[in-house]
């Protein structure tokens, strides 16, 4: 790897911690594209090389993980929508049904036990949201609950 390319991806980190920590503010592609010292388009494409997905993509997975979090405690959705950084709550909820398999309503109603049986270090890894659909070993669920699930009680004793 050339000296740029690793100026490049510690540009591209920096970029990525900026977005975990500042999810709740507006934010867009030209201004994350200025923490890595890049215009938007290289920005965007060189992104998506690294990480898998595209800057804003990767900015709304972090929203709705954080919002799962929101919900797990039982704050409302429209609470949740807005702390996270979101101002539309059926763009939210649309994304929210896409991400995670069912709407933030479902979500919140639903029985999370094991995650808050575990650290929330683990809880996090677990809950994660996949875009892609790919499951984790730890926490595999049957088909005909949703794609983001806590990790099954039994691994746990």
């Amino acid at each position: 790897m050339t000296p740029q390319e690793l100026a490049n991806l510690a540009h591209l980190r920096r970029a990525r911690d900026f977005i975990d920590r500042e999810y709740a503010r507006p934010l867009d592609v030209p201004t994350m594209a200025a923490g890595a010292l890049m215009s938007p388009a290289h920005f965007s494409r060189q992104f998506k090389a690294a990480y898998g997905e595209s800057p804003y993509n990767y900015l709304m997975t972090r929203r709705i993980e954080r919002a799962m979090a929101l919900l797990r405690a039982g704050v409302s959705v429209t609470d949740a929508c807005m702390e996270v950084g979101c101002t539309s709550l059926g763009s939210f909820s649309t994304r929210f049904t896409e991400i995670v398999g069912m709407t933030p309503s479902d979500y919140r109603a639903r029985e999370h036990h094991a995650a808050k049986a575990m650290p929330s270090c683990i809880a996090k890894q677990h809950t994660r949201p996949d875009r892609h659909g790919r499951r984790r070993a730890a926490a595999q669920e049957p088909e005909n609950l949703s794609r983001i699930e806590e990790a099954p009680t039994s691994k746990l004793q």
